[in-house]
């Protein structure tokens, strides 16, 4: 059973987006889907409304995404999206009550955050496979070497601009999640590799659109390149399947595997809780222990 148009102007869900002005678009669309998820599911409960949903019915709908063995990530993503939701009608006295206060999802134990190994970022940084022109050599070259020496999202080193980077002071000003800017520092690999792309970066760039004309990365067509693209690159030079994002993870915790503080390690990776930033933290012991295993003799 579909929401009807009516149902959906009770649920203020128009409004809703438009409040959320500090979120990426990614999680606005996620955040937009999840609300909508919802209200389809208590209509076939025969609630029709926000001022109808009780506490009951968001430990339902919890217990409801558990048992369909969706990822507890998931589950707790969306069950953020209802608390941002509701917080927001309340906030707004268009309910009287949260019904998603003290509702809780499955604890996320989580995966570890893969590590690339010293072999596998070897091939990530110095493979260029040979049907590849020149100028897509250096540009991958760049494009792994901000990876890793800078620990970008991949959305974030997408939106990059030529200006965005000041090899004379080696540092970067990055847009991140909710668009919010920060600097970081840039490593001199990254530098020099930047400049050899840009010097035949013109070549691959034509005729453009203003946005593309101005990127730092672009693609064969000279547009903006896309996170297709990056993954692409990635999987022209890996030993094995490798997702981008596993280089900033191994930015993150080679950082604190050499002594760096955990508060600045946050602040580099763009982190708006630190809690998120410790999940490092289990990385780096859990290659202690391994290291430990295999190297003491009364391990």
């Amino acid at each position: 059973m579909a929401v009807s148009s009516l149902d959906l102007d009770r649920w203020n869900l128009d409004a809703f987006v438009v409040s959320l002005t500090a979120a990426a678009p990614n999680t606005v669309g996620a955040y937009q889907r999840d609300v909508r998820l919802f209200a389809e599911w208590v209509a076939r409960q025969g609630v029709h409304g926000p001022t109808k949903v009780t506490k009951a019915h968001v430990r339902s709908y919890v217990a409801f995404l558990t048992t369909s063995r969706l990822a507890r990530r998931s589950i707790a993503r969306k069950k953020a999206a209802l608390t941002r939701y509701f917080g927001w009608l309340t906030r707004n006295r268009k309910i009287k009550v949260d019904p998603t206060l003290g509702v809780k999802t499955p604890a996320d134990t989580g995966r570890l955050p893969k590590v690339l190994t010293a072999e596998q970022l070897r091939a990530l940084l110095e493979t260029h496979p040979e049907e590849h022109p020149r100028w897509r050599h250096l540009r991958d070259d760049a494009v792994v070497e901000l990876l890793y020496g800078s620990g970008l999202r991949v959305s974030e080193l997408c939106s990059l601009d030529i200006d965005s980077i000041d090899a004379r002071r080696g540092t970067l000003r990055v847009m991140g999640k909710g668009s919010k800017e920060r600097i970081v520092p840039v490593s001199k690999p990254s530098v020099e590799a930047v400049r050899d792309w840009l010097a035949l970066r013109r070549d691959v760039v034509r005729e453009a659109d203003a946005s593309d004309s101005v990127a730092l990365f672009v693609n064969h067509r000279g547009r903006r390149i896309s996170p297709r693209d990056v993954r692409r690159l990635i999987d022209d030079r890996a030993l094995s399947p490798t997702h981008p994002h596993a280089l900033r993870h191994t930015f993150a915790t080679h950082l604190l595997d050499n002594g760096a503080d955990l508060r600045a390690v946050q602040e580099l990776l763009g982190h708006a809780d630190v809690a998120t930033t410790q999940r490092y933290t289990h990385v780096s012991k859990e290659r202690l222990k391994t290291a430990y295993g295999a190297s003491h003799p009364r391990a």
